[in-house]
């Protein structure tokens, strides 16, 4: 119990620390923009980003991992706050969570093994874009003054860490927006800044239940959108998980994480916020600023909550240039430089699934949309994959009667039109043996396939015996095949 509680809190306090500190003054301008993109006052995706960040951190299964207001959340809720307000959106976030854990306790995280590597990667491209992409607005009909920030802010971020010891102490990104708001205010460059984002909040989130009518209209209207944050959220929430996993090293327990992020957001939308999921760029940023345990999310939540309450007119200060600097090294470090160099050594499925996933999220800005088109495609190209390992061999008999055939593979829909055309029905032979021992069926068009085959050979005027069949191949077979009950040619065949 002790050896637990010390490594999921307390192994690397000082990293945690300085890693949540950065990731909170990334938040807050990334919580502001949400909230505008979602149509709702700044507030409401400050005070989410908070709780998410600070429940989180208690409840969910990946340590280190960064949860807050999102894009690709708030994206979903313009709709219901515009036709329909604040309060059904707050109705909305607190359903939102309760299929979210109703997904953890059935064990839907476990999903994440059907997602291909090539589909991971392209959500990561995507993303990557996506970042960047968001950050143009503040380098577009700008002054030069921003572009020299930005530029000064990406040197330090790069730069910094070379510094013998001290650039291994203190994270670069937070020694970048330090120093980029102290040159802004030394200097009084007219640029824009946090403060131009939105107005912060000036007190603590209180408890508050939605203002909505408990009846079966309140819930028409807030469970689509519902269901589409509860999939969105997972869906990111899985995909970012995996990443973390992979650049630390460790594993984490997917289906608590499902229930994680269903109790915060049910925290969020009790405390007035927002539905949000597990953030990759911020996630990123903790991770490559040392964060590694839930004390960096914690620290991350509580940081931000004490800057907008407590050093808001500090934090005002803080040019966006600084922040945008921040994101790009993000964008750079998110996306898979080396799936370009793999583009000729991948195989050609492969490569289409990844390109896909990256068109399909950043044409449509939703992650569920390409992450789902990618899982399809991938699924495609396996089934016509291993649909071609199946063959049938044939030999004819000494006496020139009996001819046997020999499936090896598997046979299911992909592979069935295969399995039928590999027999001669219009040889004249007395007997058919259809050996399948080293054969497996897997659904009912590959039992169709055999009932056809059986009753064309009978048509013909051949006695047809199926041998081999495994165990599982014949449940499926005797259950829904029909080749050997009465009548069969007439159910098969039509006529």
């Amino acid at each position: 119990m002790v050896n637990a509680l010390k490594a999921n809190w307390f192994s690397n306090i000082r990293g945690d620390v300085l890693a949540g500190i950065v990731v909170a003054l990334a938040l807050i301008p990334e919580a502001i923009a949400f909230s505008i993109i979602a149509g709702v006052d700044p507030k409401v995706g400050l005070y989410a980003s908070f709780c998410i960040a600070v429940v989180i951190a208690f409840v969910g299964g990946r340590p280190g991992m960064i949860s807050a207001a999102t894009g690709a959340m708030a994206l979903l809720m313009v709709t219901l706050v515009k036709e329909h307000g604040l309060q059904y959106l707050l109705a909305a976030t607190l359903l939102t969570g309760v299929f979210q854990i109703l997904a953890g306790t059935l064990k839907l995280g476990g999903l994440m093994r059907f997602v291909s590597r090539s589909v991971v990667t392209g959500f990561v491209n995507a993303l990557a874009i996506l970042i960047f992409m968001a950050q143009l607005p503040e380098l577009t009909n700008v002054t030069w003054h921003v572009y020299g920030m930005t530029a000064a802010g990406l040197c330090i971020i790069y730069l910094f860490p070379l510094v013998p010891v001290i650039g291994r102490l203190i994270p670069s990104p937070l020694v970048c927006i330090v120093s980029m708001t102290a040159v802004s205010v030394f200097l009084g460059l007219d640029i824009r800044t946090v403060g131009d984002m939105g107005e912060l909040p000036d007190a603590l989130p209180v408890f508050l239940w939605p203002e909505v009518p408990l009846n079966l209209d309140t819930l028409m209207i807030i469970l689509p959108y519902s269901l589409g944050l509860a999939v969105v959220g997972l869906l990111e929430s899985m995909m970012t998980s995996t990443i973390v996993d992979d650049l630390t090293d460790t594993t984490s327990d997917r289906n608590r994480e499902c229930k994680g992020q269903g109790i915060a957001n049910i925290g969020a939308g009790l405390l007035g916020g927002m539905a949000g999921c597990a953030m990759i760029g911020q996630s990123i940023i903790n991770v490559k600023s040392g964060g590694r345990t839930r004390l960096s999310t914690l620290t991350a939540g509580v940081f931000l909550l004490i800057m907008v309450l407590v050093l808001d007119d500090l934090l005002v200060q803080i040019p966006m240039a600084a922040l945008v600097a921040v994101m790009i090294m993000v964008s750079i470090g998110t996306f898979s430089w080396e799936s370009i160099l793999n583009l000729r050594q991948h195989p050609l499925s492969t490569n289409i699934v990844m390109v896909v996933t990256v068109i399909v999220v950043v044409a449509t800005h939703n992650l569920a949309f390409g992450v789902l088109t990618g899982v399809l495609l991938a699924s495609l190209f396996f089934a016509n994959k291993v649909g071609h390992y199946m063959m049938v061999t044939s030999e004819l008999d000494e006496r020139g009667d009996t001819r046997t055939y020999r499936v090896v593979g598997q046979v299911f829909f992909s592979s069935s039109e295969k399995f039928i055309d590999s027999f001669d029905f219009k040889e004249a032979v007395d007997k058919v043996v259809i050996d399948l021992n080293r054969a497996h069926f897997w659904d009912i068009t590959a039992v169709g396939a055999l009932d056809k085959a059986v009753i064309k050979f009978r048509r013909e005027g051949a006695d047809v015996e199926v041998i081999g069949l495994n165990e599982a191949s014949a449940t499926i077979v005797d259950r829904f095949g029909v080749h050997d009950k009465p009548d069969a040619v007439d159910q098969l065949m039509g006529h």
